[in-house]
């Protein structure tokens, strides 16, 4: 704890280094991942085509994806970019399966019921597929928060920014205060953005009442 209050502006500067690196490729993959999953989503064939990709994408060592990443795009391997793009595929690889799977949590009732009424399918997807579909899509939006943040600290093994370089400077002094100092932040870091996330969440679905839940997809491990 002493070694946190003693170097709050150095451990502050990584934190936001941290943000920017976890938080960008997650606000990209939404933007990437929420109209393919929906345009995936009653077909076949490209839902499954699509799942197969994501999982194959899913499954590429971080340290792998860090290397191979910048001679393809013609960039450093330290630069912040390399481990933007590979958290941006992880993140897309989760959410494109996600969002199909939380518009199937929608009644079918309710949209039988929608489409009686007269709406169009725009109009049904944006005001009942979606705000429905949303307690699902926000479990599972969480853990991909969460394991971004987990997995920003392995880009200090290549020299980028962040949280992750109290641990490999920690073992470089052979100063463990260090290391938990690094633990601690990112656990806090990470429990932060979670409840921020539901928060958002439930603002968002105000008819839901507590106790409801929703099942979120699993992480993946730094």
């Amino acid at each position: 704890m002493n070694y946190l209050l003693d170097n709050f502006a150095e451990i502050a500067g990584f934190t936001r280094t941290h943000l920017y690196l976890a938080l960008l490729p997650l606000a990209i993959a939404l933007a990437v991942a929420v109209p393919v999953g929906a345009l995936v989503h009653r077909t076949r064939w490209p839902r499954r085509v699509t799942t197969v990709a994501a999982s194959i994408a899913y499954t590429i060592p971080s340290l792998a994806l860090f290397v191979i990443i910048p001679p393809l795009l013609g960039i450093a391997v330290i630069d912040p970019l390399n481990v933007v793009i590979a958290l941006t595929i992880y993140s897309v690889a989760l959410l494109v399966t996600a969002v199909p799977a939380a518009l199937d949590s929608v009644p079918a009732a309710v949209l039988d019921a929608a489409d009686a009424i007269g709406y169009t399918r725009v109009r049904r997807v944006l005001t009942v597929d979606f705000p429905l579909a949303l307690p699902v899509f926000v479990a599972n939006l969480r853990v991909v928060a969460v394991t971004n943040i987990s997995m920003v600290t392995v880009g200090a093994l290549i020299g980028v920014g962040g949280l992750g370089k109290l641990f490999t400077q920690g073992y470089q002094r052979d100063y463990p205060d260090e290391i938990v100092a690094g633990i601690i932040v990112v656990l806090v870091l990470a429990l932060a953005v979670d409840r921020a996330l539901f928060l958002l969440g439930r603002l968002a679905t105000p008819w839901l009442r507590a106790g409801g839940g929703a099942r979120p997809a699993k992480g993946r491990a730094a």
